[in-house]
């Protein structure tokens, strides 16, 4: 029952006897679509200015700002970032030299000793528009450290900086290791949040998020949203609509990075968080250079998983074996992230990491309007393998709306297919995603203009099933489960080597706790054949 209207002891009645009653499980089957009425009151989705005290620098000197902590591919390492020094903007930028200033952490077991210390490395990147009268960008100095052998499951107390320079040193923060890799260990919860943004929705999204105290948090691509502005610090709802026709290329104010990381460090600097590319992140430059304040700010375990790329790469929480792909990068049978994940794959031992998760920003699986079918290629090249290794779960952004599938593989339910789920909205100030390829006259023509990222054309009508002989359903498809228009997050709790908690949590419910979506997602590799080197875990 959906009550949109009423007082407030209704709602918490309502809640109660939702939380009385026992989940879905995918164990069920399939469910029947649902879809739930566009709500009016969806929010706040104006950016945070540059005047608000949480996106203003408050460190001085070579004090580090932006402190982050990031997950190596194995839970015995980690990494932390931060930045130094203030950006630069105008004509002409002269980049800060990275060798200025150290790169070090200092940690430990308790706060008052931090008796360990490892050393990485620095850099600087520039933002530059070969235009006149269009500012350039140059970064504070950006440092990236690896720590080793850490115990897994443990909270480690930790400083950065450098401590040859008075005040160049933070404050001590503490984050905890992922639990050991194994089939009975398992991170508490795990957050799950795109298109994030830095509006008024992003602040109630990012508060619900930290008081569910997840242990990890995956943000599955665009990130700042600074490509909606101009150079001069111009911002817009729709960059298409506002500027495209006056701009001699995609223009971007880099300050808005900033503004991110400073507002997210009382997150990013306790919970490890990992983050995968959107198109947001793509800021082509002079020299058509593209992702460059995505692939400088983020640490990623690209060394440790042999991806040796930004863009995707892997890493174990347990017992779970997560894969980030690339929806921006080459992605064809012949290409270098293909071969990676052949081999990735390869190595997945079922035994030890039942649990397979992946994550990238544009979804296979939207039934909405806006991006629908857009990422075909995409599935098209990468579908089969990962369905012949068992994956379990899917978790992409994209659209600005969620939606949870049901087990599903080509387009058709299948109970060893995995499930797919669109995170929706975690803020960002573009449009929410309202209309369905399914609605009457609503079903978007194919593609007829290939993109320099996302691929060619792949996405045709359907030659089999209901759809046949059409580019959309007449209907909710039988594989979407549950879709709604709202800002908000989930929340991933895997409890064993079967059973897996998934909650959606909307920003507009009034009580702590309320559920949007809740089904229990479960693995049934008895009935699966699997690829896997192990095939299985019983």
């Amino acid at each position: 029952m959906w009550m949109w209207k009423g007082s407030l002891p209704l709602l918490l009645l309502a809640a109660a006897v939702a939380a009385a009653a026992e989940p879905a499980s995918t164990l069920e089957g399939p469910s029947r679509p649902v879809t739930v009425p566009l709500r009016e009151d969806r929010g706040h989705a104006v950016d945070l200015p540059d005047t608000d005290p949480r996106v203003q620098r408050r460190v001085t000197g070579w004090a580090p700002e932006q402190i982050a902590v990031a997950l190596s591919a194995a839970p015995t390492s980690a990494w932390v970032s931060w930045i130094t020094g203030d950006f630069q903007m105008g004509g002409a930028v002269k980049p800060l030299d990275p060798g200025t200033v150290g790169s070090v952490v200092r940690y430990g077991l308790a706060a008052d000793s931090l008796a360990r210390e490892a050393t990485g490395e620095a850099l600087v990147y520039s933002q530059l528009y070969p235009f006149e009268g269009l500012q350039n960008y140059t970064s504070g100095i950006i440092h990236h450290v690896r720590i080793l052998g850490l115990e897994p499951g443990t909270k480690y107390y930790y400083q950065c900086g450098d401590p040859a320079i008075p005040g160049a040193m933070s404050a001590v923060h503490a984050f905890r290791t992922m639990p050991d890799v194994g089939p009975r260990s398992y991170p508490g919860r795990i957050a799950v949040v795109g298109d994030l943004g830095l509006t008024y929705n992003t602040t109630s999204t990012v508060e619900h998020m930290a008081s569910n105290q997840p242990d990890l948090v995956l943000l599955l691509g665009d990130v700042s949203y600074a490509n909606l502005y101009l150079t001069n610090g111009t911002g817009t709802d729709c960059y298409s609509c506002s500027f495209a026709k006056s701009t001699p290329i995609h223009e971007t104010y880099q300050p808005r990075w900033d503004y991110w990381g400073r507002y997210m460090e009382p997150v990013t600097s306790s919970t490890p968080m990992m983050v995968v590319e959107g198109n947001h992140e793509i800021e082509q430059q002079i020299g058509n250079k593209t992702f460059a304040a995505y692939s400088a700010r983020f640490a990623f375990p690209s060394m440790e998983s042999e991806s040796f790329s930004p863009f995707y790469y892997s890493f174990d929480a347990g017992g779970i074996h997560f894969i980030m792909l690339a929806a921006y990068a080459d992605y064809s049978k012949s290409g270098e992230q293909y071969r990676w994940l052949e081999k990735d794959l390869a190595k997945v031992d079922r035994s030890v990491t039942p649990w397979l998760v992946a994550g990238w920003h544009a979804p296979w699986y939207s039934t909405y309007k806006a991006h629908y079918r857009e990422a075909e290629c995409m599935r098209v090249a990468m579908e089969e393998l990962l369905y012949s290794y068992g994956l379990d779960i899917v978790f992409t952004g994209h659209v600005h709306a969620y939606e949870r599938s049901n087990r599903v593989f080509n387009y058709t339910l299948d109970p060893c297919g995995a499930v797919h789920i669109s995170v929706g909205d975690g803020g960002n100030r573009e449009k929410m995603a309202t209309t369905h390829a399914d609605d009457p006259g609503r079903c978007p023509e194919p593609l007829s203009t290939p993109d320099d990222f996302m691929g060619g054309f792949c996405a045709f009508n359907f030659t089999s099933g209901p759809a046949a002989g059409s580019f959309c359903w007449d209907r909710q498809p039988d594989y979407s489960a549950y879709r709604e228009s709202s800002f908000g997050h989930g929340i991933l709790e895997v409890k064993n080597e079967t059973y897996a908690l998934w909650k959606w949590h909307r920003n507009q419910d009034l009580y702590q706790g309320a559920v949007g979506d809740e089904i229990y997602i479960v693995r049934e590799p008895e009935r699966c054949l699997l690829k896997s080197s192990i095939a299985a875990y019983f």
